[in-house]
């Protein structure tokens, strides 16, 4: 039985991130769905696990970590996966590419704050989608924007797919839940077919690992 352990949720953009890396990687782990939805990510269990009650939680090489771009980056220093240039301006530009949706888009759509929005507007049964339909679009059309000086030869900085596409990918997957237009963005569609085809992308979508 494998040592390494995903505590995820089939839905969730930072696990998502997360099994992509994993199959990157070639590591074997063991998924443990943890039900955002049913709300065990509050349990005491989940809590005694990471005291943000969030997920994803990653058990490997004898350690516990928490947040995935932490753990994207202990990934990629220890298994050498190149999602990084070596020259760190390089990889400071590719780091903002991929902070631009983790960072400043993701958090904003994550379900207890689009939950918490569709609380306080009971009287409008359109508010979660209103909500994902203002802030995923500009987002998105500033990732597009930060592509240009980049060359997607096919993945968003190059030959090899980076912590950028690794952000991005997920995030198009909400994009498309949500019904967000994205048919203007030839870059960001350019990278997702490039993804597509990648067996380690694939495995990871939502739809291949949600529970039965």
């Amino acid at each position: 039985m494998t040592d390494t352990i995903l505590y995820d949720y089939w839905r969730s953009s930072a696990s998502y991130r997360l099994r992509i890396a994993l199959n990157i990687a070639d590591i074997d782990y063991r998924a443990v769905s943890v039900d955002l939805v049913q709300a065990a990510h509050k349990s005491p269990a989940h809590l005694a696990r990471n005291p943000q009650g969030l997920v994803p939680v990653l058990e490997i090489d004898g350690h516990r970590f928490t947040q995935s771009l932490a753990i994207l980056e202990y990934l990629n220093d220890t298994r050498n996966l190149g999602l990084l240039p070596n020259d760190p301006s390089e990889a400071a530009h590719v780091r903002a590419l991929a902070h631009s949706v983790a960072v400043d888009v993701h958090p904003v759509c994550n379900l207890g704050v689009v939950n918490h929005v569709a609380q306080l507007l009971p009287e409008n049964g359109t508010a979660k989608i209103d909500w994902m339909r203002h802030f995923i679009p500009a987002g998105l059309e500033a990732f597009e924007a930060l592509l240009a000086p980049f060359e997607q030869s096919p993945y968003c900085c190059g030959a090899s797919p980076s912590l950028a596409d690794i952000c991005l990918i997920p995030q198009l997957y909400n994009a498309h839940r949500w019904g967000v237009d994205i048919s203007e963005m030839p870059r960001i569609l350019a990278v997702e077919a490039a993804c597509a085809d990648h067996p380690a992308f694939a495995a990871a979508a939502p739809d291949q690992v949600k529970p039965t």
